[in-house]
């Protein structure tokens, strides 16, 4: 009778052995399951921030070409200054830096002599143009520095001497590279990605004056 109970006991211990084995092992499969949602999640809220940061700019941008347009001397309506529209104006294109300094701290710490500094002083309408696209080119590197900004135009009008013409769609593009994760191909916005060679998400707004 106590060889039975004691083998009886002995087959319990084994069968306990074992459950804790399967619940290890269930326990380990979710909580792989949690580190992968952390680093989704991670990814996600990385590039809502990113996201949030671009329309901040891009509404920025828009805010400063409504104050700064001026009646047009081809029509009647508003447009904004052509250096607007110069590429090297945004993203530091038109400047250099010595040091290997992020572009924020190489450009943004102290305002460039070649910029004009239109807070202390009067500025034409061509250099409130350069100083905007500088000082948004700030803005966009201190949230991101991997974002690019740049200024285009749909012209109504390519007979008169504005670059966008009265009634003419301006579109301020921000844009930033990604990564796909998971081997899930995203699906990417074709204006993000206009000569482009790898991915690019962007938020795009369209102003007409």
């Amino acid at each position: 009778m106590g060889r039975q109970c004691q083998e009886q006991h002995f087959k319990q211990q084994g069968v306990g052995m074992i459950e804790v084995l399967v619940t290890l092992f269930i326990l380990s499969i979710g909580l792989l399951g949690i580190a992968s949602l952390q680093f989704i999640g991670t990814l996600t809220n990385a590039e809502a921030l990113s996201r949030s940061q671009a329309v901040i700019v891009a509404q920025q941008m828009s805010e400063r070409l409504r104050a700064n347009a001026v009646t047009s001397n081809t029509t009647i309506g508003l447009v904004v200054d052509n250096n607007y529209f110069d590429d090297d104006l945004y993203n530091f294109e038109n400047l250099s830096c010595a040091t290997t300094a992020s572009d924020f701290a190489c450009h943004c710490l102290n305002h460039p002599v070649s910029i004009p500094n239109c807070r202390n002083s009067q500025c034409s309408q061509a250099e409130i143009a350069m100083f905007d696209a500088y000082e948004l080119s700030c803005s966009v590197a201190s949230s991101h520095p991997n974002t690019r900004i740049n200024l285009t135009c749909s012209d109504n009008n390519l007979l008169d001497g504005d670059t966008c013409s009265v009634g003419s769609r301006h579109s301020v593009i921000l844009k930033w590279p990604v990564q796909n994760w998971q081997d899930n191909e995203r699906t990417l916005n074709p204006e993000c990605n206009v000569g482009e060679t790898e991915a690019f998400d962007c938020v795009v707004l369209d102003i007409t004056l």
